[in-house]
């Protein structure tokens, strides 16, 4: 078996992999129509989906896709603008405004292929009637701190866009809209990834405005005031403008997971999926993942050694303390400081975007020695996960997983190997 550090990286290599556009993308491009195709789309992945497409697309192409500063790839015939993640910027304000003038005046001979992946709903930014940037600014940033799940999020989202919640579909009609997904999103749902632009939302206004209360967001008056009274309602199921819409979701967690536990395989690791919808606080999930491995060390239940766990999904972290964050190394802080330096157990948490949190770090590694190294340090373990700083103590220790933009995002990986 490899060094238990290098194993935990090429499962998680394994897994952005199996997850890029330019393998998943081409079986499912639709026939060419007899009139334009317009391209649009946004998120993390969508600009190498972009130049996947314009790898394969028989025909004419024109359009454009907005994707994460950094996260851009060459094309020819799509143009691709940057913008900010997680919190929108005029850039991708600008950029949405000239998708939605794109999309106008077309026919049904004319066919638009919307590229949709996670991060869209920062990108694809239209404030709602009534709405200013800095009012959406402000929503996403509190949404971001208040521990809410990222379904719940974008429910909030869906209702103070004017392309969300299947709006940007409507605004295409009467061309046909075919969707492409990259999902990043527990379960899959398409409404839920980048907040479902070309998708029909069941969710309403009271919804939004219940999880609002829920966690006592503090939002603008005229963001409530557009939720209570129910102007902000997103595209319905049936509606008539959405009939010609096809969603495909090309590659999705699960399939991230399975490529990883191909390679366990082939080094002779047995891999068990324990779930790609994982969800919860960061901190609480690593608690549990602790105990199951602890069980399997100590009784050999419910899994022989050596074994690797992996997971999918997305946790929340609801910030009590001001460090830099990061729901994977808030996860694998708690994990290891659970474990308490139980010999044989390593594991890697990161994002399959490149980007846990706010920082251009995908996660990082924990190993048997990672307190006693960093007390060596003077770093206090559950101080730093008190205060919300997985990254710090994990780039003090030397430890963070740093892959750059991935050009790809199916959630968040997580692997706890176990030795015989």
């Amino acid at each position: 078996m490899p060094a238990p550090s290098a194993l935990l990286r090429s499962l998680f290599d394994a897994a952005i992999a199996a997850a890029q556009p330019a393998l998943c993308l081409p079986p499912h491009l639709p026939p060419p129509p007899k009139g334009r195709t317009i391209v649009i789309g946004a998120g993390k992945a969508s600009a190498a989906m972009a130049r996947s497409l314009e790898d394969h697309w028989p025909g004419p192409l024109e359009g454009l896709v907005i994707t994460r500063y950094g996260y851009a790839v060459p094309c020819e015939r799509i143009e691709i603008v940057e913008a900010a993640h997680p919190v929108p910027d005029t850039a991708g304000q600008q950029a949405t405004q000239r998708i939605r003038d794109m999309v106008r005046g077309l026919t049904a001979d004319d066919l638009v292929i919307a590229l949709i992946s996670g991060g869209g709903s920062s990108l694809l930014v239209a404030p709602g009637e009534g709405l200013t940037l800095a009012d959406k600014q402000a929503v996403n940033t509190a949404l971001l701190e208040c521990g809410a799940s990222i379904s719940e999020m974008n429910c909030v989202r869906r209702h103070l866009s004017q392309v969300k919640g299947g709006r940007l579909a409507a605004a295409c009609h009467p061309a046909p809209v075919w969707t492409l997904l990259i999902s990043d999103v527990p379960g899959d749902d398409p409404v839920n990834i980048a907040s479902g632009p070309t998708v029909a939302d069941p969710s309403t206004c009271a919804d939004a405005l219940a999880i609002v209360e829920r966690y006592r967001i503090p939002v603008p008056a005229a963001v409530r005031a557009l939720l209570e009274n129910g102007q902000g309602e997103s595209v319905k199921p049936g509606d008539p403008r959405l009939a010609g819409c096809t969603t495909r979701t090309i590659t999705a967690p699960q399939m991230a997971l399975e490529a990883a536990a191909a390679v366990a395989r082939a080094a002779g690791v047995t891999p068990y999926i324990l779930g790609d919808s994982l969800e919860g606080e960061a901190r609480d999930l690593g608690k549990a993942m602790a105990g199951i491995a602890r069980q399997v060390v100590q009784h050999g239940q419910p899994f022989a050694r050596p074994c690797v766990l992996l997971s999918g999904g997305e946790t929340t972290v609801t910030l009590r303390g001001t460090g830099r964050g990061g729901r994977n190394v808030e996860f694998l802080l708690s994990l290891a400081v659970a474990l308490d330096g139980l010999p044989g157990v390593y594991a890697l948490a990161g994002d399959t975007d490149g980007v846990d949190g706010a920082e251009d770090i995908a996660g990082a590694i924990a190993t048997p020695d990672t307190l006693a190294r960093a007390w060596a340090l003077g770093i206090h373990p559950r101080h730093s996960l008190d205060n919300n700083d997985g990254h710090g103590f994990f780039q003090a220790l030397g430890d963070s997983v740093v892959t750059g933009p991935t050009l790809t995002n199916v959630n968040d990986f997580r692997a706890i190997l176990i030795e015989g």
